[in-house]
């Protein structure tokens, strides 16, 4: 890579096999960055950095269980060890399984989701943010569950809830060392997760989504304003959720 805003920097991204996360990694790798491609399988992490070394970029490969502090402490001694320094993270990570009345949820299931979307967040920005360069960038991935209710899914959203806020409160204060630390409120992205979320097989056509374009995005599309958060074009803007949601939010 011979050009772009992240030349000389390295990026980790994490739940980066698939989805929003492995084209947050394409994107940023496009634009000069060392990626470091986290998540628990390392098969779909190999297929996503020979897509950017094929490209000439540079990627390297770790896998762990960001819900685990040893493996999260171990990650970023790997990222730091590989590529010398951590100057934007992406903590993308996340799923859910614990669906169901909150009459009827499991208080296992409960905290296992919450492990799953919250506290993985967390322990990726307490390792992150020991490392990072001053004027470093973090983007978490919020999700509208962040901001609205859904029926049916009410730990994934009060763990998404909890992001939003963990954002905040977290980017108060590294704010002096001029690290930015936001939130990404993405709703309706053509992912695997929201296709098991729909019912709808991997090469089958999606329905109309519910927000006023009707349509969902693609990862790329999101990928793009991962990057430009992540960037230094946006440096006076920090502990903010922004949205990429076909106007969901607004509606």
């Amino acid at each position: 890579m011979t050009g772009g805003r992240f030349v000389g920097k390295v990026a980790l991204v994490t739940g980066a096999g698939s989805g929003i996360g492995a084209a947050a990694a394409r994107r940023l790798a496009a634009e000069g960055a060392a990626v470091v491609l986290v998540g628990r399988r390392a098969e779909p992490l190999e297929a996503v950095a020979q897509a950017v070394t094929d490209a000439g970029g540079r990627a390297a490969v770790r896998t762990a269980d960001v819900t685990v502090e040893p493996d999260v402490r171990e990650l970023i001694t790997f990222c730091l060890r590989t590529f010398g320094r951590l100057d934007v993270a992406f903590n993308n990570a996340g799923t859910t399984a614990a669906g169901g009345r909150t009459d009827q949820l499991e208080l296992d299931a409960w905290r296992a989701e919450l492990d799953a979307n919250l506290t993985s967040v967390f322990l990726c920005l307490k390792h992150e943010i020991a490392a990072i360069e001053d004027g470093g960038s973090i983007v978490n991935n919020a999700s509208i569950a962040a901001v609205s209710g859904t029926p049916s899914l009410a730990a994934y959203t009060a763990a998404k809830h909890g992001v939003l806020g963990l954002t905040r409160s977290t980017a108060l204060e590294v704010v002096d060392r001029g690290v930015r630390i936001n939130a990404l409120i993405t709703g309706n992205v053509d992912t695997p997760l929201y296709r098991r979320l729909s019912g709808v097989d991997a090469h089958d056509a999606l329905p109309p989504a519910p927000n006023p374009t009707g349509r969902t995005a693609t990862s790329e599309e999101i990928a793009s304003f991962v990057a430009y958060l992540l960037s230094d074009e946006i440096t006076f803007i920090t502990g903010a959720g922004l949205a990429a949601d076909g106007g969901f939010t607004a509606s």
